[in-house]
């Protein structure tokens, strides 16, 4: 998808420093399973801190903090309304003001506001559009297609365990 190539494009220029990444979903629920299977993707592949943090990101708080980090990254199935595969890349103070539906208990605007009041880091959301979010396992062939270019985007930008920051 073309306009997935523009959004890691950006994504590039804001990964500096310190990383922490937090894959969070539902493996039970379809698409919503795309942060947390990107996170147990890369855990072993990237040189820095990933996290699986499934629906209940608030239990993650205390690992992110003690990572120090510069920049976190959060990554999501959300509904912005767009195509199924869809990326989005928004920064902590467009999620703050959007009305983005995730399926977690947690606000993504109190959830960014925490890691930046607590962190100092620079705070984004990669999104991912759903296509279904329904009880099963599997997600739809779009977000398996998008996971599949995710993988192989960090696994290029990251080749050799490090990337210049």
């Amino acid at each position: 998808m073309a306009a997935n190539n523009v959004v890691l494009n950006e994504l590039e220029g804001h990964l500096k420093g310190r990383i922490v990444l937090v894959g969070m979903g539902n493996i039970l629920r379809g698409d919503d399973a795309f942060g947390s299977l990107l996170a147990k993707r890369l855990e072993k592949t990237v040189p820095f801190k990933v996290l699986d943090a499934g629906t209940v990101p608030e239990n993650f708080f205390g690992a992110v903090i003690k990572e120090s980090p510069d920049t976190v990254l959060i990554v999501d199935a959300v509904d912005f309304g767009g195509r199924p595969g869809e990326f989005r890349f928004l920064h902590g103070d467009e999620v703050k003001a959007s009305n983005l539906f995730a399926t977690h208990n947690m606000s993504m605007g109190l959830l960014f506001s925490f890691i930046r009041e607590n962190t100092k880091a620079n705070v984004y959301l990669l999104a991912v559009q759903p296509a279904e979010i329904h009880f099963g396992e599997g997600m739809g062939p779009d977000l398996n297609r998008g996971l599949e270019e995710l993988e192989g985007w960090f696994a290029k930008e990251f080749k050799y365990g490090k990337k210049d920051n």
